[in-house]
Parts: structure tokens; sequence; C-alpha cells
């Protein structure tokens, strides 16, 4: 490995109750500073440990630091504040991951990575590592959800084994201070354009017991990637409810749905017609979800609020919803005309009436949606 003797490295290990392996992950990581000539330190960001963490870790050579908010995010957090060096190396404290692969990580890094990772799944993965669940089922999903949304191939986003440079993560600005802390940290590099690297590492049985928790750990990610997205959590699925439910009401209108010998009636009809509704307002809060998006700063270019600001002013918007209204509302009295000609007898319009009840809706819901965000267009002082 080629060093930079000035480029101080710290070790981050965020660390509760792991009395028995903090001292050990310790001195890997100090055996590797000394053996490549690395001016370094290592950090122990003790968060609430019960035990004699903390003795062990300044016996062995540490510099601890509390954190009372707890949560592996919140314990990241204290240690970048905390760290001297320009290279932070980030492990668990559990002796999952051998620090003796530093090297690895330092290497792909001074070779012009913004973030390196250490990948389980590219690597090995030791008997009793990790559950069935985690490796087969989670994991897997998790990933898959990161790279879909964000454009990424990566193969192991939540590994804990990673490397970055100090000021990179003031760039990247994380927030949160649950286990989320993860896939914040590859959401957001990957929203800079920054170079994400993978190397292989080797996974180890913990000792000690388990600090996670699988379902709702799991569901924080989720929640996460999620309102991180707001095309994947609004406009994806408005759209396909939308001109999903418009099609089907369409078409069971003129009796040429038909799916396994059955043909969709007016029942089916009436929840077609919510169906779109639903998916309508759904896109609505879309747009005041990427309005807030971009505002933040979570999301950058974006070009349908480009021109969904640019094209579709108040004014133009009231002309468009004052169309569809009055189409629907003469639809509606064509059909009131109708039943007070048959002399107030039976009417079979239904497909009229839904369709009718849909471009109402979808017009008013349109003039209340492009108020608000005129609302939150206007200048502010910063």
């Amino acid at each position: 490995m080629e060093t930079e003797n000035a480029a101080a490295v710290s070790v981050l290990l965020p660390c509760y109750n792991e009395e028995e392996t903090i001292g050990i992950c310790i001195a890997k990581a100090l055996e590797v500073l000394s053996k490549n000539s690395i001016a370094g330190e290592v950090i122990v960001v003790d968060n609430g440990s019960t035990d004699r963490s903390a003795h062990v870790a300044r016996e062995a050579g540490a510099r601890v630091v509390k954190q009372d908010v707890k949560g592996y995010g919140a314990a990241y957090l204290k240690g970048f504040e905390a760290a001297r060096g320009n290279i932070l190396i980030m492990g668990d404290a559990d002796n999952t991951y051998d620090f003796l692969e530093m090297p690895k990580l330092i290497d792909e890094l001074q070779k012009g990575s913004d973030l390196v990772l250490g990948s389980r799944f590219m690597g090995e993965i030791k008997k009793g590592a990790m559950s069935f669940s985690h490796r087969y089922i989670g994991n897997p999903i998790l990933t898959t959800m990161l790279n879909v949304f964000f454009g990424s191939a990566l193969s192991d986003c939540h590994s804990g084994f990673r490397a970055l440079r100090k000021e990179t993560a003031a760039r990247l600005n994380l927030h949160t201070t649950g286990m989320e802390f993860a896939s914040e940290m590859i959401a957001v590099a990957l929203r800079e354009k920054l170079a994400i690297r993978e190397v292989p590492i080797t996974y180890y049985p913990r000792q000690g017991s388990s600090k996670l928790e699988s379902f709702s750990d799991a569901w924080r990610h989720i929640r996460f990637l999620l309102l991180y997205s707001p095309d994947w959590l609004y406009f994806f699925p408005g759209v396909v409810l939308f001109l999903g439910g418009v099609a089907a009401l369409v078409l069971s209108g003129q009796g040429k749905l038909t799916v396994i010998g059955h043909r969709f009636d007016v029942h089916a009809m009436i929840f077609f017609t919510l169906f779109s509704i639903l998916g309508f307002q759904i896109l609505n809060i879309g747009v005041f979800a990427k309005k807030y998006a971009r505002d933040a700063g979570f999301i950058r270019d974006d070009i349908f609020m480009d021109l969904l600001e640019k094209a579709l002013t108040l004014e133009r918007v009231i002309g468009i919803a004052f169309v569809l209204f009055v189409a629907g509302a003469a639809g509606a009295l064509l059909i009131l005309i109708q039943w007070l000609a048959s002399g107030m007898g039976s009417l079979n319009e239904v497909t009229i009436c839904l369709v009718c009840l849909l471009l109402m809706a979808i017009s008013v819901q349109l003039v209340f949606t492009f108020f608000f965000l005129s609302l939150l267009m206007i200048p502010r002082k910063q």
C-alpha cells in the first residue's frame, strides 16, 4: 500500500456494550497504522455502553468520545466531528470486519475514489456471519432498491466497513441518526455524483449479542429511500393508478375489458373511477414533495419541475381546470336532460356519469394544487 504519511487516518468505531471485541478491533487498526507508518488514531464513540467497553478501549490505545444521542448514525456523526485525520475509516466494533483489511480501502481512496465500500458479497462471508434472511432477502432487497432508485450498481450498500475523506463527510452533510445513516451516505454521494468504489472484504461471525433489530432497521432504510425518492414514492404509483384507472374505466364502459372470461361491469367501473381520482391526488402530493425536495437540496436538476413551473402558471391551470369542469358539468347536464325527457324513469348512463365525475374531481384538485404550489413558489428572504 502506498501511504501518505502527512494524511492522518482516523479509525471510527461506534460502540455500545462491545467489551468482548472492542480491544481486538483497536489492536488490528493500530497494527495497520504502525506497519504502514501512518500517523493516525482510533476513536471509539461510546453510545451509552453499560459495560467496560470504554475502559477497555482506553487501555487498548483508543481515544473515547461520548455520544448521548442513541443510534448508529448519531455515533458516526459524533465521530466525524471528533476526528483529527483526513482519511476516515468506518467499521463496527464487534469484530465482524477485519481491520487488517483497511489498506484495501485506503489504497482505493488514494486512487481517487470519494467513498470506498468494503463489499461482503464481492468477498467472503464466513459461515454463521450472516443469517439466511439477511444474506438472501434483506440485504439484496435493500441494495436493489437503492440501486434502482438512485441509478447505481453496487453489490453491498449496507456494509459497515467504509472509507472516505473528512472533507467528503462534511460535503455530504448527513443528518439521520439511526441505521438508515448507511443508506443516506450512499444516496447523498450518488446525488453529488461522487466516485464510489467497492473492494472485496471478509465478513466474520460477530461475538456477543447482536444490536440489530431486523424488521425495524430494515423499515428505517426503506422509509428513508422512499422519502428521498419522490418519483418512486409518488409519481410512478400515481401514474399507474391514474392512467390505469382511466383506461380500465373507458374499456369497461365499452364492454371491452374482460379478464379470464369475466367482463367487468358497473361495480368495477366505480372502483376504476376511485383509482383514477386517488392516482391523480397522489401525483398532486408528488408535486409538493418534489418542490420541497428540490428546495431542501435533496434533489438537484429536475426537468419535470422546471417544465411545470415555467409552462403551467396558475392562470393557465385555472383555464385548463375550467374547461375540464365545464366538460364534466355539461355531460352531467345532458344526463339530467335525458332523465327529465324520459319522465324521470330509469337511466343507463353509468359510464358517462362516472367520466363526468372524474373530470370535475380532477379539475377541482388541479386548482387547489396549483394555488398551493404558487404559495410555495413565492420568493422568500433567505
